[in-house]
Order: structure tokens, then sequence, then C-alpha cells
């Protein structure tokens, strides 16, 4: 009788990892997100989301926050930077973050609406129809 032989494990040689391991966020998933892995809001939306509640938050945090990485969260910020989103201010040795809420969001379908419209309905206090 042949041994049946386990499936080889293939190894991204950019990351050294299998493909058996993944990188758990450090943030908490809700229950209904955990089987699907997706959120409906970009990483550069969460970026945005967490600099205009607090600007002055430092990249560490916010990629704790996000479950990303300090350079991913350097990356959209320059992305944020270049299409004139966000700017930086230099104050002492920290950098403080500035939304610019007249800019019309980039997508096409969402193209008609700015984004303080964006941050307005996700910093909304929620409300429950009855």
């Amino acid at each position: 009788m042949p041994l049946s032989k386990a499936p080889a494990k293939r190894v991204n040689r950019r990351t050294q990892r299998t493909s058996e391991s993944r990188r758990t966020p450090s943030v908490p998933l809700a229950p209904e997100s955990i089987a699907g892995r997706w959120t409906f809001l970009t990483n550069h939306a969460h970026v945005l989301i967490l600099l205009s509640r607090n600007p002055s938050l430092v990249l560490r945090e916010v990629a704790v926050e996000v479950g990303i990485t300090e350079r991913a969260v350097q990356r959209i910020i320059a992305d944020l930077e270049e299409a004139g989103v966000l700017q930086r201010e230099k104050v002492g040795r920290q950098n403080r973050y500035r939304i610019l809420p007249d800019k019309p969001l980039r997508h096409p379908i969402e193209a008609h609406r700015k984004v303080d419209d964006l941050l307005n309905l996700i910093n909304s206090p929620r409300t429950v129809k009855g």
C-alpha cells in the first residue's frame, strides 16, 4: 500500500512564509467578519479615519489599530499626501496630520462625495431604526 504524501508547503520567497502561515491582525475581528476575512473599507480608509480622530497618532499606533505594518502605513500616508487628501506637519519630533475634507473620493462610483462625507458617515453616532 503506497504511503500518502502530505501536500507540499509553498514558500513565498520574498516573505519566507509558508502558504499555511498567515499573519494574524493585532486588532480583534468582529465575529461576522472572521469567516470571510475582508472588510468594506480599504486600509487607506482605515488610516484616514484613525488620523481624523487623532491627528497626532504615531505610525506604530496606526499600524497596530489597522492591523498592518508600519511600512504599509508609511506608503498609505504617502499615497494620501500625493492625492491631496492629507497634509503632514512636523511638530517637534512628531508629525501631525491634517485631513483636507473637500477632496472628492477617488473611485468613479463615489466621486460625487467628498472625504468629509465619508468621515462624517463613519464617525457619526449609531442610530437604531426600529
